[in-house]
C-alpha cells in the first residue's frame, strides 16, 4: 500500500514567487485609485456608531 506522503514527495512545495515588477505595479496602481478615498474623514455618523458598539 502506497502512502500519500511518498506520493506527494515529488511535487514541489514551494509557492511561486511574485513577479516583482507586476508586485510594483500593482501597488502603485492600488495607490493611484485608493489614496484620495483613504484620505477621506470618516463621516461622523460612522464614528457614533463604532463609538456605541465599543460600548456594549
Amino acid at each position: 500500500m502506497a502512502s500519500r506522503s511518498g506520493a506527494a514527495r515529488g511535487r514541489s512545495a514551494k509557492k511561486p514567487v511574485p513577479d516583482a515588477a507586476f508586485d510594483i505595479w500593482l501597488r502603485r496602481g492600488l495607490h493611484q485609485m485608493f489614496d484620495d478615498v483613504a484620505r477621506e474623514p470618516i463621516p461622523p455618523e460612522l464614528l457614533r456608531l463604532i463609538e456605541q458598539d465599543r460600548g456594549k
